[in-house]
């Protein structure tokens, strides 16, 4: 969709300013994200056999990466999530154009994305 990796940057940031709101009382230490510099808090629910996650992060750039993962993959099924590669990460040029302590951030979001899956199928 963007070119220019400014762009990507500033379509996160809007991402991360158009991620709807996560109360207070669910940013527990069981819902935050380890490994992430920033603080990242995930929930999901589970509806009719589907994975619906809400997130949030006290940094905009995280933010905002978090929101485009949870836009992908909220309200598609546990097995569909335990079983994708997250190979649209490396085909949009995501990880590799984040600074070092960003793209650890970024594995750390997939791979608990993916536990939270495995756990529900």
């Amino acid at each position: 969709m963007y070119d220019e990796w400014l762009d990507k940057y500033e379509y996160l940031i809007e991402l991360g300013k158009n991620l709807g709101d996560f109360p207070e009382e669910k940013k527990t230490e069981d819902r935050l994200i380890k490994g992430c510099q920033s603080r990242v808090w995930l929930d999901c629910e589970v509806k009719d056999g589907r994975l619906f996650f809400t997130a949030d992060s006290d940094a905009i750039i995280t933010k905002g990466i978090i929101s485009l993962l949870i836009g992908v993959y909220s309200g598609r099924t546990p097995e569909e999530i335990a079983s994708d590669d997250f190979s649209f990460v490396e085909q949009i040029g995501l990880k590799e154009n984040l600074s070092p302590t960003r793209a650890n951030g970024l594995v750390s979001m997939i791979s608990t994305i993916k536990q939270l899956a495995q756990r529900n199928v």
